[in-house]
């Protein structure tokens, strides 16, 4: 990597950039497969990229014309490079997608949205299996189908599945406790497995046709439910009949909203881009078992003007990196190096992954439904950001900022006496709510006990802007806030201000924002510090846009207050015993009743639950019998 140029007087020499750095290093490279980063004076990565052959990659950009306007930008602002040689194309693709991650540079394609999918899961291992979501790592045994769009895919079709194959959906520790039938049982969406009402046999034929089901096989599975019924019918089993009747009725049902459900594509991902403006959509839509699971829409950041190929070939790199890519992935345009993605996702999954443009029929159809849906996302989000864009420069000419916000910090506290206080940080900016980075903070020091606001306020802004400080004490990763609007009036406002004062951060603006006379809303007063509180027309937009703000944060810390709250209540003294797990707190509470009386048993009676042994039993016993 080039180091900084050596001083020759008062004022040092510029660093060199552009093509002629570039057509430095041609001279020390060969034709092997790798990745470069393209480095400013700055010292700051503007560009990673892969190359089948290093040196005919570079020699492109030693070029002095020839180039678009977002390369050309580029080659200009670089000063040094660096290099890493692979084994194969395969190895270089990887590598660059990992450092893309790794390093955000600003004109790579970057997927912002890494969330997980959720999945259906049916686990083995017990005679009455439940079937229920899952989201992760695929480490329970069992039965997975996915992935779905979103949660809400997966409860729509849960709640399907419950009216048609009448499988449960409690925990093992609800149904090893139930001694009567729940309202499922009741109202015809679950077989009531937990009290006898079903053979452990007839149970596994639901869930046999629950999962045949999920495997797209619902017409086998209508037809033995109609024959099942006839024969029912037949013996004069009425009840018997009306049930399955019930149950065809609800599966004819489920599948005629199934929605877009294709004859042709058995399981395949539908990714069409829309680009327009410097912006991206991506919709992915899931296709398993000739059944449409859902959709997603993305919105990578576009590399300073990247074109439709490379941006497919970087989202599709991304996106499956911990995700299994289907048999087949049906695309809106080409892509980049398309037998190296091939290769690529057919590594990851283990078997063959096919890519394909589709130009007609049915899979054409399902690619021109996804680009609509793109088309009409990005529209949405384009309107969004521009209205939020006017809320940001009417927010910063409302309290005199130099500029529109980039990034708000709203901050809250919630507690009732002093009992499980907590702090909550949510974060706006150009593009909404940025929830992924909302933070909440356990109020560690007394101020919390004592009911203390300011104190509590304290700790919070101490530990968000002590951690900055250490993390990105330059302020390049974009984490540090443009604004702080913090719930409160004159006092807290002063109060903050001595806090960022005392941490050397002086330059972030603050307004508190306090409730009227009246505390209604629409009555707000801001208070800056050292100025006169004023007040916004109660009409005003940007009053309006604080309000959301302010209630955001409310609701974030208040979430926040009561699972903390939740989580004490259900607290014992056995969760302080060292190999006392879940699953052996749960067995001794349903054997003794209570804590208190496992407090009290002896070493025999604690070995005579399940899982416990004599050496455990001791440890129990000591716990209880040393503490006083």
């Amino acid at each position: 990597m080039q180091g900084d140029a050596p001083e020759t007087g008062p004022e040092t020499s510029p660093v060199k950039t552009g093509h002629e750095v570039i057509q430095d290093y041609l001279k020390t490279l060969d034709g092997s497969p790798g990745v470069y980063r393209m480095i400013n004076a700055a010292s700051e990565v503007l560009y990673v990229g892969k190359a089948r052959n290093l040196r005919a990659r570079v020699s492109n950009y030693a070029r002095p014309s020839g180039h678009s306007g977002r390369i050309a930008r580029m080659i200009h602002e670089t000063a040094s490079m660096m290099f890493l040689t692979t084994r194969t194309e395969t190895e270089a693709l990887l590598l660059e997608q990992n450092l893309i991650k790794q390093l955000k540079p600003r004109y790579n394609v970057l997927l912002r949205d890494d969330k997980s999918f959720p999945n259906i899961l049916i686990p083995t291992g017990h005679p009455f299996p439940m079937i229920k979501k899952h989201r992760g790592k695929r480490a329970e045994k069992g039965a997975y189908f996915g992935p779905f769009a979103s949660a809400g895919a997966v409860t729509r079709t849960l709640n399907q599945l419950q009216r048609v194959f009448l499988l449960r959906t409690c925990t093992d520790a609800v149904f090893q406790s139930r001694t009567r039938p729940c309202l499922l049982f009741q109202i015809k969406r679950c077989a009531g497995p937990c009290v006898g009402k079903v053979t452990e046999a007839d149970y596994a034929g639901l869930v046999d046709d629950a999962m045949r089901f999920l495997e797209g096989k619902t017409t086998t599975v209508q037809a033995d439910l109609a024959r099942a019924m006839s024969d029912a019918s037949d013996a004069m089993e009425f009840e018997r009949a009306a049930a399955l009747r019930d149950r065809i009725k609800a599966l004819t049902q489920v599948q005629s909203a199934q929605g877009i459900n294709p004859r042709g594509v058995a399981e395949a991902d539908v990714v069409a881009l829309h680009l327009e403006g410097g912006q991206a959509c991506v919709q992915v839509f899931f296709i398993r078992a000739h059944q449409s699971w859902g959709n997603r829409d993305f919105y990578p950041k576009t590399g300073a003007g990247a074109e439709e190929p490379e941006i497919l070939e970087a989202f599709l790199s991304q996106f499956y990196d911990d995700k299994e890519p289907p048999r087949l992935i049906l695309l809106s345009h080409p892509v980049e190096n398309e037998d190296l993605v091939t290769q690529l996702l057919s590594d990851r999954a283990g078997r063959k992954v096919e890519i394909a443009v589709p130009q007609r029929g049915e899979k054409a159809e399902l690619v021109e439904n996804a680009a609509r849906n793109a088309r009409e996302s990005l529209a949405r989000k384009m309107a969004e950001s521009s209205t939020q864009n006017k809320l940001l420069a009417g927010l910063a000419e409302a309290f005199d900022l130099d500029a529109p916000p980039q990034r708000i910090e709203v901050y809250d506290n919630s507690h009732i006496q002093g009992a499980h206080a907590v702090g909550g940080m949510i974060v706006a900016g150009a593009e909404g709510f940025l929830k992924s980075q909302y933070r909440k903070f356990n109020i560690k020091s007394d101020a919390g006990a004592n009911s203390d606001d300011f104190g509590m306020m304290k700790e919070v802004l101490t530990r968000r802007f002590e951690r900055l400080l250490k993390e990105d004490p330059e302020r390049k990763s974009g984490a540090w806030p443009d604004l702080l609007l913090i719930d409160g009036g004159a006092g807290q406002v002063s109060a903050v201000a001595e806090i960022m004062a005392e941490l050397g951060v002086d330059d972030i603006a603050m307004v508190g924002v306090a409730k009227g006379v009246d505390r209604d809303h629409g009555k707000e007063e801001f208070h800056r510090p050292g100025e006169p509180p004023f007040a916004l027309r109660m009409n005003d937009p940007v009053l309006y846009f604080v309000q959301r703000l302010r209630d955001e944060a409310h609701r974030w810390a208040i979430g926040a207050h009561r699972a903390k709250r939740a989580k004490t209540t259900t607290a014992t003294p056995l969760d302080e015993i060292p190999g006392v797990g879940a699953t052996r707190k749960r067995a001794l509470l349903q054997h003794f009743g209570s804590a208190k009386a496992v407090s009290r048993a002896g070493v025999e009676d604690l070995m005579a639950v399940t899982g416990i042994s004599e050496a455990m039993a001791q440890t129990i016993h000591d716990f209880f019998h040393e503490r006083g």
